[in-house]
């Protein structure tokens, strides 16, 4: 399967850089009047109300919000993502199942549909695809098909390695026949790497700059991101902590993983969170070899990188998750760290939606961020003044 990549389109045209990071700042920040804009981006009060007056005009911004009322002079209106500027589907290929979504301009999940498997196998993920993406589709108005930016897909690499089961897939490009069949612009990238870039783009967390990633779900993955950047390296699977090797000979996904938990469980866990039933000897024993080999994958990975946070996330329920990060926290501080600076061990926000919202994220970010698909800058804190802003003048209707 490969994972080349088409150029970037949208329902309605290119968007410039400039219409890109103002659509970025409103997403991670919420609602914002066009001052506030024009004070992060550095640009002048008439240019930020060109561009958003076109942007609304294109259906992607929501100039209906409540008034803001400022220190001085007239309230402040906020400008907001219109949900129905854009929409997204995205195809998660995973061990148990796969999920298809539709996916709106504002980041919510509008339908889903979902295919569970024994092993998932090519022919079939391609024809749900097909079949699936032509239902979500059917109950869309005239005009929102038209506002279809495409399809994303979040995929484990190297599929052929998991069990012999899995030997159809070597040699196939699932991108390419989802392209073909569908009539769409295709994007394809490991699934791991989905899982980080949703958590950046949809995440509800504030992120700095650079950060490490695992999400642990039947096997494991991760991102590593810098400079505000996902990394995907040149064979596009930076990130893959769910191979860091760890003591004894292991990789971490032989450990750190639901699989393994399974295996000692004797039986497959639900779907759903809330139908976990975990005895706590066996959880304890799972937390403690899971915490002892991400904490050594974090450190190594630290020590290389200097990175500041290490984000865990993952498909199983919030409480067991948050108990991972404590116990890796805590793994963490106990090794043998001299030199190394021990970065902030936090959960992720997003949970079983990870990596199903980052495959819609592909076309999302491939359209309309600055810099690309899970390529954007920082948003600037509100109030904090951009360097080389020029003086602003005018008004913020």
């Amino acid at each position: 399967m490969t994972n080349a990549m088409p150029a970037a389109a949208t329902p309605q045209r290119l968007r410039s850089h400039n219409e890109r990071l103002i659509l970025w700042l409103i997403r991670r920040n919420g609602p914002m009047p066009r001052a506030a804009l024009a004070q992060a981006t550095g640009l002048s009060a008439q240019a930020v109300t060109n561009i958003t007056r076109e942007l609304i005009a294109d259906g992607l911004l929501d100039a209906g919000g409540e008034r803001q009322r400022g220190k001085v002079g007239q309230p402040l209106l906020p400008l907001a993502l219109a949900p129905d500027g854009a929409l997204f589907l995205g195809l998660k290929v995973g061990r148990r199942v796969a999920e298809l979504v539709l996916v709106d301009f504002a980041g919510q999940i509008r339908q889903m549909r979902a295919l569970p498997h024994a092993f998932p196998q090519p022919d079939a993920i391609r024809d749900f695809a097909v079949s699936a993406s032509a239902e979500l589709l059917a109950g869309l108005t005239e005009a929102q098909r038209a506002r279809l930016s495409g399809m994303g897909i979040a995929s484990p690499f190297y599929l052929w390695d998991w069990a012999r089961e899995m030997a159809p897939w070597r040699g196939r490009d699932l991108r390419e026949e989802l392209a073909q069949a569908l009539d769409l612009p295709v994007w394809l990238e490991n699934d791991g790497s989905c899982a980080c870039g949703a958590e950046m783009m949809f995440g509800t967390a504030d992120l700095p700059e650079d950060f490490l990633y695992f999400y642990l779900a039947h096997f494991g993955g991760g991102g590593v991101v810098l400079d505000g950047r996902l990394r995907l390296g040149p064979s596009r699977n930076a990130g893959a902590m769910g191979s860091f090797p760890v003591p004894g000979g292991q990789q971490l996904l032989d450990v750190a993983s639901v699989s393994t938990l399974e295996s000692r469980l004797g039986r497959e866990l639900p779907l759903e969170d809330e139908s976990w039933d975990l005895p706590p000897a066996t959880q304890r024993q799972w937390l403690d070899e899971s915490a002892r080999v991400l904490s050594h994958a974090a450190l190594g990975t630290v020590a290389a990188l200097d990175l500041p946070l290490v984000v865990i996330d993952g498909a199983m329920p919030a409480t067991l998750r948050d108990a991972l990060v404590a116990a890796t926290a805590e793994a963490l501080a106990g090794t043998r760290h001299h030199g190394v600076t021990l970065p902030e061990v936090r959960a992720g926000t997003l949970g079983r939606r990870a990596r199903t919202l980052g495959a819609a994220a592909l076309p999302l970010g491939a359209g309309f961020m600055p810099g690309g698909t899970f390529a954007a800058p920082r948003p600037p804190r509100l109030g904090q003044e951009t360097e080389g802003a020029q003086p602003r003048s005018g008004d913020d209707r």
